[in-house]
């Protein structure tokens, strides 16, 4: 499996079977990244009205998309072009400074064995409920930048009882991201020692299951756009 780091909370996921999917795609003209350049089979937003995290139209390719917070609200699972997904309810920040908070989704799917989550655009720390969604997780991309989204000790809370065997940090702030309104990665990496964290140098590495750590380390990939 490849993984490979867009910007925000955009990546692309590509299967050794080439199947292709790209989470949470942007509006480049307001988050500051530039156009996914790449096509995907499969999408999966976390709400249809962020435009920071739902511009599945704008992936080339034709896609199919999958709206995770309608997931959630209708069964939690659905399979596409072999990926099994499952989805549960979450919110943006109740005091969230800049609008009303909206509803989203939270997500995980499987790749080449490989049980991966995506924390969509939460704001809140996460329940009971939420904490056993991504219960067995290998791969838990983290929403690494703190308010709009959830708070860092919330985060590291999440990241003791869930224990994913990497973690990958999104969200956060970078020289491309034109809001200026989260954290640089440095606040997130002051919760780790600096043992368990790795630098890709890159925007893109390949996993395997069997090559995955055996307890959680932090890799941070390098923004393709």
């Amino acid at each position: 499996m490849k993984l490979k780091w867009y910007g925000h909370a955009c990546f692309q996921i590509q299967g050794d079977n080439g199947v292709t999917i790209v989470t949470d795609p942007y509006t480049p003209e307001t988050a500051g990244y530039d156009p996914i350049p790449d096509p995907a089979d499969l999408v999966v937003i976390s709400s249809g009205n962020d435009s920071f995290h739902c511009r599945g139209d704008l992936v080339p390719g034709q896609p199919l998309v999958i709206n995770a917070l309608e997931l959630a609200q209708t069964g939690g699972a659905r399979a596409e072009k072999g990926v099994p997904f499952r989805a549960v309810w979450s919110m943006e920040a109740l005091d969230h400074r800049y609008h009303d908070p909206d509803a989203n989704g939270m997500y995980r799917f499987e790749v080449d064995g490989i049980h991966i989550g995506h924390m969509g655009d939460v704001g809140n720390p996460l329940s009971d409920e939420q904490m056993d969604f991504f219960a067995g997780l290998d791969v838990l991309l983290a929403l690494a930048g703190d308010h709009p989204t959830i708070a860092l000790p919330d985060l590291k809370a999440v990241i003791d009882r869930v224990q994913p065997r990497l973690v990958v940090p999104m969200h956060f702030r970078t020289l491309r991201w034109k809001p200026r309104n989260t954290l640089w990665i440095e606040s997130f990496l002051s919760l780790f020692d600096d043992a368990d964290v790795d630098f890709a140098f890159a925007t893109e590495v390949s996993l395997t299951k069997a090559a995955l750590p055996i307890s959680t380390r932090v890799l941070v990939l390098a923004h393709a756009c």
